[in-house]
């Protein structure tokens, strides 16, 4: 009875060596080693930079709106735009595009008030004034129509170099008045500060 041969284990000095069929010497344990290190290095560059990157810009934006809160706090105001049904009833419809945006809303048994300041562009500025019934041809330079009580209330002060113009549009009860100043200190972006009221 013949018994079948049984196939040579690798570690059997008659089973030939991968590498020599190809006709490459067997890879060294220092080389293997360097080349793992090296692999597990770019895989740690290639994920983990990005990912730092990404941390580090998350942490910049929520200190920057960190910063933006506490600067608007201090004031009473709030960063970022009133909402949707804010502007509709204030008749306050924000440029959009508009940077540096914060608002505050006060209400009482007799009056309600929103408070909003953006800066835009001139086009933006044009759009605003249009779609709440007036121009650009109404603004009256060193007309600050919003009074001391009202800039007190949030802290804008109007000192900072202009030129500074201003209008007053009133509409028929319910309908809101704005008192609106436009700081054109810059003539490509002009500042906007509008205080709606509206009496129930």
């Amino acid at each position: 009875m013949t018994v079948p041969r049984q196939p040579s284990s690798p570690e059997s000095p008659e089973s030939p060596d991968p590498a020599d069929e190809v006709g490459r010497p067997r890879e060294g344990r220092r080389h293997m080693i360097r080349r793992r290190w090296l692999t597990a290095t770019i895989i740690v560059l290639l994920i983990g930079v990005p990912a730092g990157y990404l941390v580090i810009s998350a942490n910049q934006s929520r200190n920057s709106g960190r910063d933006k809160e506490a600067k608007y706090s201090a004031t009473g105001l709030t960063a970022g735009w009133p909402s949707k049904v804010q502007r509709r009833l204030y008749d306050v419809p924000i440029a959009p595009y508009s940077r540096e945006v914060a608002y505050y809303e006060t209400n009482n048994w007799r009056t309600s008030r929103l408070y909003a300041q953006f800066l835009t562009s001139n086009k933006g500025l044009d759009k605003f004034l249009k779609q709440i019934g007036t121009s650009t041809g109404e603004l009256k330079k060193n007309d600050i129509t919003i009074s001391k009580r009202d800039r007190k209330v949030v802290g804008w002060e109007f000192t900072d170099p202009g030129p500074w113009l201003g209008l007053t549009h009133t509409k028929k009860d319910p309908a809101p008045t704005l008192d609106v100043v436009v700081n054109r200190v810059d003539p490509h972006h002009p500042m906007v500060y509008v205080v709606s009221t509206t009496t129930p």
